[in-house]
């Protein structure tokens, strides 16, 4: 019996098995089918994507499907007859060009009359088999599959390989973009020209074939530079088995007269191209030299380095082929009329142009740009480059520059939600070094840095620049003076009642709700309202035209956020403060003239506001900040003046003045760390005191998200989503800081103070930082050392526990002959570079070795960061302390004042972290964890 049609010689062989194999491939070869040793029924580049195809779309609702298939369809002007979709029937996939019908399977579709010749395959790997073999049993009039699907497995891809081949069909793939016919405007499976497929599948006279899918469009992009668009782009895939591969693609370039050339890209693995015989010009790009010593496969499956068929060798048969002696770069052109080899996807169209010359043959069009950088936009995050680094931006092409005018204009940053238990995006702590970070800021840089620097930082994540810091320190010291306010009575109250400093400063802030900042936080809405869509970089460039902002908030209710009928005595002092600080700024600037234009008043609010964009619209528009973080903004600053304010007597708060200052001195000269060692010392204080202060509070700032005290701030502001961060209270959080602070916080407390006080109560020591004492160090820590063996050895015989020294041993550096904690050796090494001499600090390295000496330890212990803290500030108080201004229980006070001033910077970094960032309910311990002890 003999059967004119293959597919039938397919059917018979594959389920009557009355056909031997080679008989069916005799059978198709002796009908001339093609030229190949197998089947191949494709013979032009021209009849792989035609207007005439009809295609049926595999699993057409997957996930990639959705999204690439209405794109396909469109720019092909609806070629896609159906998709299938088990369990999905009466579905439909909706598109520009109309909606595709979904059914169950191919022979529900054809029962309903449908008809196709091309099937894609977006089908999971495991059912790619299964879908192909569906497909060739019961649509005789298929002619062509295009499998999508990766890493389907081989022993099925041999399956399929039969198949097609017995029925006659060709097969592209697997795991491939498809192919596109720039002529005829077609796309047949995957996202070759992504989105926008007409961009890059510009007609020309190139076929492209690429093992590399995203590399296809890639080509294309890159031949429009010099001039040539393409025929047929085809991404063959690169698994073990390419079904239609570099010998189909040649035979069918060779005969498609469209195509004058073709470029082809081609990784290492297989032998598809060392027997090709070209007849046209080819220039080819081998890539993969770096895969040459690995045995298994790296990106794509068949990219897989053998014998003999690594990229080297592929470039050999390559450059024998077009009879070149090396590779193509335009410092070194090897080329010929045959062709040319190239390893850098960027010298394909030079190489291109070259070759074509030889063969008098132009470019199909006008160049379209080059292949030169052009940064459409770029954010340096403020870091100033060379010279050679920076990169002149220009127009994108249309409609990615609309896109990008619109981005431009926007500020603020949206971060990821995520679990923060026991994390942060704010601070860390090195667990070799135990060298903490803030915003990835060491500890140690921050003791360098003023108090309003680091507070500045831990909002807005980058320290400021002079004006910044001038403008900071007048609305932070606006905020210091809490005369006639409910704050000051509820703090006086609490201190009174013989609370410790956290209770009386939580008294304070409890009283500082949404409500107290409200008009603050509006009108910084506000302005960014005004101000977000333009194109404002440098809130400090005074050539900045406003005028648009100033109609627009003229003509609606804007103006009536920011200005007032009211004069008001605070704004007008602020707004002196600028001038007397020689600062200027847009946002001022704005508000002073729309006060002008509406004969209105400028109220205090507005300042706030207009100085807090001022600090954070830098940030703002490189998208480090959210805009939900600069409206809370005037909430945090109010918060930290208030902390200062609240911890001195109420005594100290008049109208006029604060710790007898007045007012409009503080805003108009004073930094915000003055004022803070103002509250502490009850006079200004001189530059080695600020240093003191600035270093305590430095080192103060974070221990790393897993601190109690952060902790507590964190659960306090759970938030996940827009709704629930409206509600959110960021004086709660402070409180939870507050609440879960203790005496034994940061080991600074009295404990250390108090050791250092016994041993040198008795010593007529008068100052501290006077190296030319008559103390003798070394008897001193000899003295204690010896006493301290006695002590430990009778406590140990006697069964009970020992004392132990403050702010030495720490385990974390143990095990080394002389131990030392690196961060105090910063700090000391700075210390000595200033010539700051510290006797308190001098002692315990004399004593960590006097106890080494007498054998109390068996290596030198170190002295610890907390112990550069308690003597700090035991160096600072000494005098105050001696003369009787500051009693024990003062200094006891006083320090842990503050380790809690130090720790508010790193608090309100955690808390704009996790609200920003944190999911709900994300800090606490799951019950799986708790464990009973009762």
């Amino acid at each position: 019996m003999i059967i004119e049609d293959y597919r039938g010689v397919f059917i018979m062989n594959y389920l009557d098995n009355r056909v031997e194999l080679n008989d069916s491939y005799n059978y198709m070869h002796a009908r001339g089918v093609n030229n190949f040793p197998y089947f191949v029924g494709i013979q032009s580049l021209s009849e792989i994507a035609t207007k005439d195809d009809r295609v049926c779309v595999f699993n057409i609702l997957g996930s990639e499907s959705r999204s690439v298939t209405p794109i396909s369809h469109d720019f092909s002007g609806g070629n896609i007859v159906f998709g299938t979709m088990p369990g999905r029937s009466g579905g439909i996939l909706k598109t520009s060009t109309g909606g595709i019908k979904v059914y169950n399977n191919i022979l529900e579709a054809l029962d309903s009359g449908h008809r196709f010749n091309t099937a894609v395959v977006y089908v999971p790997p495991s059912g790619v088999k299964d879908s192909v073999i569906e497909a060739v049993r019961i649509n005789p009039e298929l002619k062509k599959i295009f499998i999508i699907t990766e890493k389907v497995p081989v022993r099925d891809t041999r399956i399929i390989r039969q198949f097609c081949q017995w029925a006659g069909i060709d097969v592209f793939g697997a795991n491939c973009l498809g192919v596109a016919d720039a002529h005829n405007k077609v796309r047949i499976g995957g996202a070759l020209g992504g989105s926008s497929p007409e961009e890059s599948l510009i007609p020309g006279s190139v076929a492209i074939f690429s093992n590399s899918g995203n590399f296809t469009t890639t080509i294309a992009v890159y031949l429009s530079t010099a001039g040539w668009g393409s025929t047929v782009s085809i991404s063959s895939g690169k698994d073990l088995y390419i079904h239609f591969a570099a010998p189909e693609f040649v035979n069918a370039f060779h005969n498609d007269t469209r195509s004058k050339a073709a470029v082809m890209y081609i990784e290492p693995g297989g032998y598809y191209e060392k027997n090709l015989v070209f007849k046209k010009p080819v220039v080819a790009c081998i890539v993969g030299r770096w895969k040459e010593k690995l045995t298994r496969p790296c990106g794509h499956a068949g990219a897989v380095t053998g014998t003999g068929d690594s990229a080297v060798a592929k470039e050999k048969w390559l450059m024998e082929k077009f009879e070149v002696e090396g590779i193509y770069t335009p410092e070194t052109p090897h080329f010929s009329a045959k062709g040319a080899v190239v390893t850098n996807i960027s010298h394909i169209p030079q190489a291109l142009t070259e070759v074509m010359k030889l063969n008098d043959t132009e470019p199909d069009f006008e160049p379209k740009g080059n292949l030169s950088l052009k940064c459409w936009f770029q954010n340096t995050q403020g870091i100033e480059l060379p010279t050679e680094l920076q990169n002149k931006v220009v127009e994108a092409v249309s409609p990615y520059n609309e896109q990008i005018e619109t981005l431009n204009k926007q500020v603020g940053i949206t971060f990821p939600r995520q679990s923060l238990k026991d994390a942060s995006g704010a601070s860390r702590m090195d667990p070799k070094d135990q060298i903490s970070r803030i915003h990835n800021v060491s500890i140690l840089k921050a003791a360098t840095k003023s108090f309003e620097e680091n507070l500045f930082l831990s909002l807005i994540r980058e320290y400021p620049d002079e004006s910044s810091s001038e403008l900071l320190n007048i609305i932070l010291n606006s905020h210091v003076n809490l005369h006639n306010t409910s704050q000051l009575i509820a703090s006086q109250a609490a201190r009174d009642a013989g609370n410790s400093p956290n209770t009386s400063l939580s008294a304070a802030l409890a009283i500082i709700g949404p409500n107290s900042v409200k008009k603050d936080r509006k009108a910084t809405q506000a302005f960014i309202d005004l101000f977000g869509l333009s194109y404002l970089n440098d809130p400090a460039d005074i050539n900045y035209d406003f005028q648009s902002q100033l109609e627009r908030a003229s003509e609606d209710s804007l103006q009536n956020i920011l200005l007032t009928s009211t004069p008001c005595d605070q704004a007008d002092n602020m707004l002196k403060a600028l001038g007397v600080r020689e600062v200027d700024s847009i946002f001022i600037r704005f508000l002073k003239a729309l006060a002008e234009v509406s004969k209105a008043q400028v109220p205090v609010w507005s300042v706030h506001a207009a100085i807090t964009c001022h600090l954070a619209w830098s940030s703002l528009r490189r998208k480090r900040l959210t805009i939900n973080t600069i409206i809370n903004m005037p909430w945090h600053f109010k918060l930290f003046g208030t902390m200062i304010g609240a911890t001195v007597d109420a005594d100290q708060h008049t109208k006029n003045q604060f710790c007898n200052i007045d007012n409009t001195e503080l805003i108009n000269k004073w930094s915000f760390t003055e004022t803070t060692g103002l509250s502490f010392l009850g006079r200004k204080p001189n530059s080695n005191e600020l240093f003191s202060f600035s270093l305590l509070l430095g080192l103060l700032t974070t221990n790393g998200p897993g601190t109690i005290s952060a902790q507590g701030a964190k659960g306090a502001v759970s938030a996940d989503g827009p709704e629930i961060q409206k509600r959110v209270q960021i004086n709660k959080a402070y409180l939870g800081f507050l609440s879960h602070s203790g005496y034994v916080h940061g080991g600074n407390g009295f404990e250390a103070i108090s050791f250092l006080i016994e041993q040198f109560d008795d010593k007529n020591l008068k100052d501290p930082s006077d190296p030319n004492h008559s103390i003798d160090l070394n008897q001193m820590a000899t003295d204690y050392a010896n006493w301290y063996k006695q002590y430990k050895t009778k406590s140990k015989t006697d069964g009970v526990s020992y004392w132990k020294i403050p702010c030495i041993n720490h385990p974390v550096f143990k095990g080394k002959e002389i131990n030392f904690d690196p961060r105090e050796v910063f700090v000391n090494n700075l210390l000595k570079e200033n010539n700051d001499y510290n006797i308190f600090h001098e002692f315990y390295h004399k004593l960590v070795h006097a106890l080494h000496k007498i054998g109390v330890s068996n290596n030198v212990y170190c002295v610890n960061i907390d112990a550069v803290i308690a003597v700090t500030l035991l160096k600072t108080l000494w005098k105050p302390f001696k003369d009787g201004q500051f009693t024990h229980s003062k200094l006891e006070t006083t320090a842990f004042t503050t380790f809690l001033l130090g720790r508010m910077i790193g608090t309100a970094a955690e808390i704009e972290d996790h609200t920003n960032r944190g999911r709900n309910m994300d800090t606490r311990t799951p019950a799986s964890k708790c464990s009973y002890t009762g």
